[in-house]
């Protein structure tokens, strides 16, 4: 049985931690790439190592010291457009967490990885402080994560039954507090 470590990324993380990212968006989002959904793949350190509030964390196979998945948080809230206006009013930035790039590779999946990192990052939301709530959208295609974010907290709009939705569930997950 494998070990894993968690931790905080840091700048001598942020090539590993790109290429699950990266890997993540083209084998199961199928999308690649896009600049307007992906930018802090492109900067994790502008996105998550450097704003205070925000934070990186990554998951590394102690056996050969990879970096196997990863998790980020941080105080931007959902955008209007492309998501409804009633999301973003509900989830404003600046008082939201937002769950963000928790990616595990498909060959260390089902070990508990995505539930430790989220958990790491709850409490550190729960640290920072300001934050009054948390929230997260997920595609439901790639497999398992619909049921894992349901397990972690409740789908506030499921885009997929809307007129012109996207293939989007949007989920609220209950903050810890510190």
């Amino acid at each position: 049985m494998r070990n894993y470590g968690i931790r905080t990324a840091t700048c001598d993380d942020v090539g590993a931690a790109r290429a699950v990212m990266l890997d993540t968006v083209y084998r199961d989002f199928g999308t690649g790439y896009v600049p307007r959904w992906h930018g802090d793949i492109i900067d994790p350190e502008g996105a998550y190592l450097r704003p205070e509030r925000h934070t990186l964390l990554v998951a590394v196979d102690e056996e050969d010291g990879g970096v196997v998945a990863t998790a980020a948080l941080d105080s931007r809230g959902p955008a209007h457009p492309p998501n409804p206006a009633w999301i973003a009013e509900r989830f404003p930035s600046g008082e939201t967490a937002q769950l963000r790039r928790v990616y595990v590779r498909a060959e260390h999946r089902r070990r508990g990885l995505a539930r430790r990192l989220v958990g790491e990052l709850l409490d550190f939301a729960a640290a920072a402080g300001g934050y009054r709530s948390v929230y997260l959208h997920t595609d439901p295609a790639v497999p398992g994560a619909e049921d894992f974010w349901r397990s972690m907290g409740k789908a506030v709009l499921d885009e997929r039954g809307e007129p012109g939705g996207a293939r989007v569930v949007h989920f609220e997950v209950p903050m810890r507090v510190a």
